[in-house]
Formats: structure tokens, C-alpha cells, sequence
């Protein structure tokens, strides 16, 4: 499909952080096509910057040197939700429009779609993630999850424990999977096999157990929207610990673990994205320079964490000059 170029202007603003005293962070954000209403970003190795823009069914893909944006359409109906990057560098989509996954290869755009069985319509795809195999699974949050080996095309759809609910996914370094529910409020582990989820209950029901992200230990990340919680779990141990978000009213929406293991998460009472240190147990916040700016993926790379604002149509970055980061 033919994409379509934009040169956008960025606004830049620099920042302290924190929880870090004299240590200075630059916060710059990028305007994407007004209308795109960015859910998921990816960057990629490469130095641009994928992100789905849900509304327009487009893939987009930043140039953050110029801020030129390229937008990819993935097909009538679409929807995408999720973006990942892949080792080859391709962008894989989980699209809700469409009912399918999709690929998106980085040099010529070519889209390939696969489509989720007839009888799995209206999955309302959420997000995907590689376990260490290199099959791509993902979540529905009608209540479904499944796995697609892009290899021989053979995909696999799962009926969730409770029902309605998958949303964030992720894999830990050892190659496993996890994913959560919002609506069963649980922490879920597939075996890679047989595909049947170990359910990892949360003392405290419903919680809302939104996104995932493990760390460099195989730790799980959790961001709990209703209860405004930011929590962890440990496989070794079998454990929770569980950590509230500054303010009155936090509602914990997206999470990632950079290479350092700090831990970020968007607050939408705060409308900020917040920093953890699992060691000091201390938050640092930087809010957004607009209202509702609604930060629903949060990803990264070596010294930068990026996020995409739903609700500006802008993608905004949190350069931390932080090197040992990992993707």
C-alpha cells in the first residue's frame, strides 16, 4: 500500500528529574496527522519511532531528526491497537478493525494480514508480544488470547480464564509469556505448548490489571487501573508487592521497565508519565504540557522512553541520557 508523508513541527521542553538530584531530563514531544489518535508506539533500533494510529486504521512511523511522519494504511476497516518490533526490524500489529495480526515491513511498507478464525470474530484485539521461540501471541479482550508462528502461518486461538478481559502482554528474558486481564484481574501465564494459562490471582479483586512488563529478573510489572496500584510479581518468590500512585485519584493506564530497571508508568488523574525506583520506592512525575493527554503505551530504548498522547495526537519522549537502557 502506498504511504503517505507529513513534516510536523516538535515542541521541546526540558525538565528536572526527581528523584534524581541534579540529574536533568529533556521531555520533547512530536505532532503526528491530527485525527490518528496514536495507541501503541514501538521505536525501533533503527532511530524512527512506530506507533498505530487507531482512528485513521494507519501505521505511522516517526523520523524524530526531522519529524517527518510516515503513515501507512493497513487496510479498509482497520483499527490497530498494539505495535511491536521485531529482530528483522518489521512492525507487528495487533489490529482490532481488522481481526487479524498484521506485518508491516520496514522497507518497502508491504502489509500481510493474517485473520483470526471465523468463529474468533470480534476479538477486539489488544496487544501483542515474541516469546522465545519467535511466535507472536496476543490478546482479545473479548476474551480470548492466541499465538501465530509467522514461520508456517498456524495460528492458535485460546479461550480466556473468567471470561472477557485480555490486555497487556509481555515476554521475560528467559522466553515465557504473561498477560493480563482488566476485567478478570489477574496475571496469566500460557504454557507455550499446550497454550493453557496458569492464573495468578491478585490478593485484591478487581483491581484492574490493565498492562504488563517484565524486568531483567523475569519480575512482572503490573499497572492496575481501577485501584490506581503500581505492582510487581515475583515468580522465584510467588509474591506481590504492591505500590500506590502519588495524588488522590491515580488511574494506572500503561507500564515499561527500562535496561536499568526503573519503572514508568502513565497516570491519567495525574496526566503524567510516572518514574519508579524499585530501590529507593520513590515516584518522580512528568506531566504533560496539555490536558487529557491520555499516554496509553509507554515503550523503549537507550536513553529514552516514549509514549504516545491518544488524546493530543502527539508522541512524546523522556530522554534520560540514561545509555544502559535496553529496548
Amino acid at each position: 500500500m502506498q504511504s503517505k508523508s507529513f513534516a510536523l513541527a516538535a515542541l521541546v521542553l526540558a525538565v528536572v528529574l526527581p528523584a534524581s538530584p541534579g540529574a536533568a531530563a529533556e521531555v520533547k514531544y512530536f505532532n503526528v496527522p491530527q485525527g490518528d489518535h496514536p495507541h501503541d508506539v514501538a521505536p525501533a533500533p533503527d532511530g524512527t519511532v512506530w506507533y498505530t494510529g487507531q482512528r485513521a486504521g494507519v501505521l505511522g512511523r516517526l523520523n524524530p531528526d526531522t519529524g517527518q511522519v510516515d503513515r501507512i494504511p493497513l487496510g479498509e476497516g482497520s483499527a490497530p491497537h498494539g505495535v511491536i518490533i521485531s529482530p528483522d526490524g518489521a512492525a507487528w500489529i495487533t489490529d482490532g478493525g481488522l481481526n487479524a495480526i498484521v506485518r508491516v515491513d520496514p522497507a518497502t511498507h508491504e502489509v500481510k494480514t493474517w485473520k483470526l478464525p471465523k468463529d474468533r470474530a470480534n476479538a477486539n484485539l489488544n496487544t501483542p508480544a515474541f516469546d522465545g521461540s519467535g511466535r507472536i501471541w496476543f490478546t482479545g479482550q473479548s476474551g480470548i488470547y492466541g499465538r501465530l508462528d509467522p514461520k508456517t502461518g498456524e495460528m492458535q486461538v485460546w479461550d480466556a480464564p473468567k471470561g472477557v478481559g485480555p490486555y497487556g502482554i509481555t515476554a521475560t528474558p528467559d522466553g515465557a509469556i504473561y498477560y493480563v486481564s482488566l476485567a478478570g484481574s489477574f496475571l496469566g501465564k500460557p504454557d507455550l505448548d499446550t497454550g493453557k494459562t496458569t492464573v495468578i490471582e491478585r490478593k485484591s479483586p478487581g483491581v484492574g490489571t490493565r498492562r504488563v512488563w517484565s524486568d531483567s529478573k523475569g519480575r512482572l510489572w503490573v499497572s492496575e487501573w481501577n485501584a490506581g496500584n503500581l505492582s510487581v510479581y515475583d515468580p522465584a518468590a510467588s509474591s506481590w508487592e504492591v505500590y500506590k500512585l502519588p495524588g488522590e485519584a491515580p488511574h494506572a493506564y500503561a507500564v515499561y521497565v527500562d535496561g536499568k530497571d526503573k519503572v514508568w508508568v502513565s497516570d491519567f488523574g495525574a496526566n503524567a508519565v510516572l518514574k519508579f525506583d524499585p530501590e529507593t520506592k520513590s515516584f518522580a512525575s512528568f506531566p504533560s504540557d496539555k490536558p487529557d493527554a491520555a499516554v496509553r503505551q509507554l515503550n523503549g530504548r537507550p536513553g529514552e522512553v516514549w509514549g504516545a498522547e491518544s488524546g493530543t495526537d502527539r508522541l512524546v519522549v523522556i530522554r534520560t541520557g540514561d545509555k544502559q537502557a535496553k529496548d
